[in-house]
């Protein structure tokens, strides 16, 4: 069981990018997927879940009307676009399968 995340990186405030989540090794398209983060010195902050079918999403308030999360069931994988990034958002972020599985997070900085 694998969920690898990618993407990310440094991004200016008020930019975009773009984090993914390859699963392989279970059944993909039946788990939510949820995003996490954590920042340095903080505990973890969900952020966003996706049910299996991708109709149904979900988002922090924090992250509401920047973030989309989205998943291609046929390719094993998970999307978050994050727009009108803030400082805030610096943090490593992970995925999790119904908090069953877990990644190895990709990190996000948002600095000038």
């Amino acid at each position: 069981v694998q969920l690898v995340e990618s993407g990310g990186g440094l991004v200016q405030p008020g930019g975009s990018t773009r984090v993914s989540c390859l699963a392989s090794g279970f059944t993909f398209s039946i788990h939510d997927i949820s995003w996490v983060r954590q920042a340095p010195g903080k505990g973890l902050e969900w952020v966003s879940k996706i049910s299996p079918d991708g109709d149904e999403t979900y988002y922090a308030d924090s992250v509401k009307g920047r973030f989309t999360v989205s998943r291609e069931n046929a390719k094993n994988i998970v999307y978050l676009d994050m727009n009108n990034l803030r400082l805030e958002d610096s943090a490593r972020y992970y995925c999790t399968a119904t908090y069953t599985y877990w990644g190895h997070g990709t990190q996000v900085t948002i600095s000038s």
